[in-house]
């Protein structure tokens, strides 16, 4: 029973990183989101990439011997951790693209 429950657990964290590992990297966004689409990204969304965020970390420090030896601890912290966190936190809120939204900078006509 406990042998199924982590199978499941590790399929559902696995599936998880697979989905979120291939958001962009920040950069200006040009987007105007609605009420709706920001209520959901902060009600829905933003909890569920926080979590994604924390099992990738997890994930990261266990494999962490393991890539280290294969080379690649820098490219399996950036899909695992820096990713999913980016989603989370670099992204205004109802984008759907990662990265910050540009300053708007309104000019007068007088």
């Amino acid at each position: 029973m406990t042998r199924k429950i982590s199978r499941t657990l590790v399929a559902t964290v696995a599936a998880c990183l697979l989905a979120f590992s291939s958001l962009g990297h920040a950069r200006a966004v040009d987007e105007s989101p609605s009420a709706l689409a920001m209520t959901a990204d902060a009600v829905l969304l933003r909890p569920a990439l926080l979590a994604t965020t924390i099992v990738g970390s997890a994930v990261y420090l266990v494999s962490l011997p393991f890539s280290a030896l294969g080379g690649n601890a820098a490219e399996a912290g950036e899909v695992l951790v820096v990713g999913p966190a980016k989603a989370t936190f670099v992204r205004c809120l109802g984008c759907t693209r990662t990265g910050r939204k540009a300053e708007t900078v309104e000019q007068s006509d007088n």
